[in-house]
């Protein structure tokens, strides 16, 4: 936590996020309150950056988020208006799909089969598409921060699914210039827990060996079987819970 002073009098305290200007635009917004400058988000932005803003930013513009938390958590220290900053960060969020995406991802990921991370080479996604379909927090949590390439991305879906939920995958996998052909998918046949069994046979087939494996699946059963098939030079990450 750091403490906020305001002419050496102290009023409160504030998270402060792990970023690399995190510090700077704590000084910024509190030398500006100081000196009864004009509060807003330029202090955090530039016009070009707020432009940019206005759309899909590679990685869900999660710093910037953090800093828009940071502003607004300032305000409530100090008693300014932060209005601007939480209609600005409903709209990241919107643009990205990132108000769920940082609950069911960055937060709630976790290693399965050790202690701490081992050493790795290279890392693969098994997305359980039809039982976890957060699209866009797949890609701003996982698949670009650990630049997983289209070939080691595995996806299954029954028919049924495939039936009732394609046009909305392909829609949400559009802004990323994806379609399921994209990647390693396959169509299943009828019949449940099939695509279940197709992940987990290509897992087994593929014998990995010290890699970052992610199972992106709510389903526990899946998530045991992966589990138990896992070498032990791999790290297994799946969702808590």
């Amino acid at each position: 936590m750091q403490k906020v002073f305001i002419e050496h009098q102290f009023r409160g305290s504030v998270l402060l996020p792990d970023t690399p200007n995190a510090k700077y635009i704590f000084g910024r917004i509190k030398q500006a309150y100081a000196n009864h400058e004009p509060l807003g988000i330029h202090l955090l932005f530039n016009k070009k950056k707020l432009v940019q803003l206005q759309t899909y930013q590679k990685g869900g513009a999660l710093e910037e988020l953090l800093h828009l938390e940071l502003y607004i958590a300032l305000g409530a220290v100090l008693s300014f208006n932060t209005d601007d900053a939480k209609q600005l960060k409903n709209s990241i969020e919107l643009t990205n799909d990132t108000a769920h995406a940082n609950f069911n991802i960055a937060k709630r990921v976790t290693l399965v089969n050790k202690k701490n991370l081992g050493k790795t080479d290279t890392s693969y996604l098994f997305w359980d598409i039809e039982n976890f379909s957060s699209i866009a927090s797949i890609f701003s949590d996982i698949i670009e921060p650990y630049t997983i390439p289209d070939h080691h991305i595995y996806l299954a879906a029954n028919p049924d699914s495939l039936y009732l939920k394609k046009r909305e995958w392909e829609a949400n996998l559009y802004d990323y210039g994806k379609t399921l052909n994209s990647f390693e998918f396959i169509k299943c046949d009828h019949g449940k827990n099939v695509a279940d069994d197709v992940l987990l046979e290509r897992f087994k087939h593929l014998n990995l060996r010290h890699s970052n494996i992610f199972m992106m699946t709510f389903d526990r059963e899946l998530k045991e079987r992966f589990e138990q098939a896992c070498h032990d030079s791999n790290n297994l990450l799946m969702m808590k819970g």
